[in-house]
């Protein structure tokens, strides 16, 4: 369903935050790369240091696992990869289908349909989630019928009952975070992160050992601090007025409903993008189990996926950030300033990975040494480090043209992409150089990481032909207008207007039908 756009220009009134103000139409398609540079950094450097507030977070629950004992450390690190294989992976992914309706709607001034897609968006996940909790309440029976110990499970589906509120505060946040990114409204987001992570220490320590919850206060005040970070949100948005000027209201609940089915289409290719990409590294972990020592390799794995997780914060900022600066200028009708914040986005992202390549290549060693002293995992991981820099000279480029192709509303090009990249070529890689032609010991452990090199150099290669080759800006402009819910040319009858409508349908025919009104 196509919403007509609003008349009003972003910025008018009050609403502030850091917003991204818009070029108005008039002003031409003459791309600065200085200028983006700015503009995409302005927007990824907040993103940047929210994510590694959350990777603050996510630490101290492991070090409060930690000094809860074995049994309690087991069963709580198994439910954390649980309920982000089941839950918070497909709340993100599924709410990174929202990413092009959003910044396109606010590039073309289309209020009503930025707001109405953020409902829908909460809708979609609030859908999602119920099967999610269902799964989470009856994780301890599931795991016992899989042959899991019991004394794990118990922790770990206390962990999961437990986190049931996490996943409720993430059917709104996650959304609510793509909405606010399109406006480019990101350092209250960071901020408001930031205090709420703050709180996270304290809450933690009280939950689980000043009342004594263990297992059960990790995974409440991980709820809590979510929580906290939705509330501290809504206030500032509240407070400032920052949405005033792009929130048009509530809408009736048939017509939030009427648009779904057109969210599902983006939504769904791109949770699958992002899952079997996430999910790779569970693999890994599983596969290092049948290694020789596996409590060493996996501590190893779990060494460098914690280390990965760290790396990513900056390529997972800019590939949302330049999904977003792409979706604006094509919502805006400037396909060249589109191409431009890609190209940029591309060249920041090489030289992240440059830099992750440098320090994981010299400071191998020291860097393992801060997570453990066991001289098995340091020999592992260490000599797996570099491997996993040469993966970053991919990873970056990849991450970022992916948020390029979701920014032009081309996701399932991304889905089939790391199906493809992580489990038809790096999978039969790493297991065959792990196992069958790596030999044992370090060579076989760092077999794995040079399976995820060879995913990672598939998948940049096959993300910069989509985005680099294969993209038709002009096109994709056409296709953000009608996705936008704008028509593809201007309603004058002058035979000017008629040859350019002309000229934009058979642009439009030649590269395949745009995508449909949602």
């Amino acid at each position: 369903m196509a919403i007509p756009p609003q008349g009003r220009k972003a910025g008018d009134g009050k609403g502030g935050g850091g917003g991204l103000a818009l070029a108005s139409s008039d002003d031409g398609d003459n791309p600065s790369a200085a200028a983006e540079l700015r503009a995409l950094w302005g927007m990824a450097a907040p993103i940047t240091a929210l994510n590694c507030v959350v990777y603050l977070r996510a630490m101290v629950s492991v070090l409060c696992l930690g000094r809860l004992g074995p049994l309690d450390l087991a069963g709580g690190a198994l439910a954390i990869g649980l309920t982000n294989i089941t839950g918070h992976s497909v709340l993100f992914g599924l709410a990174s289908g929202l990413e092009p309706l959003c910044a396109q709607a606010f590039g073309s001034r289309n209020h009503d349909l930025l707001t109405i897609s953020l409902q829908r968006a909460m809708l979609l996940l609030f859908l999602a989630a119920l099967p999610i909790a269902l799964l989470w309440l009856n994780v301890g029976p599931i795991l016992v019928a899989l042959g899991q110990d019991p004394a794990i499970s118990a922790p770990a589906a206390a962990y999961a009952r437990f986190a049931l509120p996490d996943l409720a505060a993430g059917v709104v946040l996650q959304p609510l975070r793509v909405y606010l990114r399109s406006q480019g409204i990101t350092r209250p987001m960071a901020a408001c992160s930031a205090i709420a992570v703050a709180l996270h220490v304290p809450l933690s320590f009280g939950l689980v050992f000043g009342l004594g919850f263990g297992v059960r206060g990790v995974a409440a005040a991980q709820a809590l601090t979510n929580t906290n970070m939705l509330l501290f949100l809504l206030a500032y948005i509240r407070w400032a007025g920052a949405c005033d000027d792009t929130w048009r209201g509530w809408a009736r609940p048939a017509a939030v409903a009427s648009g779904l089915p057109g969210l599902v289409r983006l939504a769904v290719p791109s949770c699958v993008g992002v899952c079997l990409e996430w999910w790779w590294y569970e693999v890994v972990t599983v596969l290092a189990g049948y290694l020789p020592n596996p409590a060493a390799a996996v501590g190893a794995a779990g060494v460098l996926i914690q280390t990965t997780s760290l790396m990513y914060t900056v390529p997972m900022a800019l590939g949302a950030c330049v999904s977003t600066r792409v979706g604006n200028e094509l919502g805006a009708g400037k396909p060249r300033r589109a191409r431009m914040a890609a190209m940029v986005a591309l060249a920041c992202a090489l030289a992240v990975g440059v830099f992750h390549l440098a320090w994981t290549s010299a400071l191998s060693r020291q860097w393992v040494e801060l997570f453990t002293t066991e001289a098995a995992v340091v020999r592992l991981a260490s000599a797996a480090m570099p491997i996993l820099g040469l993966c970053e000279l991919g990873n970056c480029p990849q991450t970022t043209g992916c948020g390029v192709l979701r920014g032009t509303a081309r996701p399932a090009v991304g889905a089939r992409i790391n199906l493809l990249s992580f489990y038809l070529v790096g999978t039969p890689v790493a297991v065959y150089l792990a196992f069958g032609g790596g030999g044992a010991g370090g060579v076989g452990f760092s077999g794995l990481w040079y399976g995820l090199l060879s995913a990672q150099a598939t998948c940049v290669a096959l993300v910069l032909a989509a985005v680099v080759w294969r993209t038709d800006w002009q096109v994709e402009a056409m296709r953000a207008k009608k996705l936008a819910g704008l028509e593809l040319a201007s309603s004058s009858s002058s035979p000017a207007a008629a040859a350019g409508e002309a000229e934009s349908k058979r642009l439009v025919a030649a590269n395949g039908e745009p995508a449909e009104d949602v």
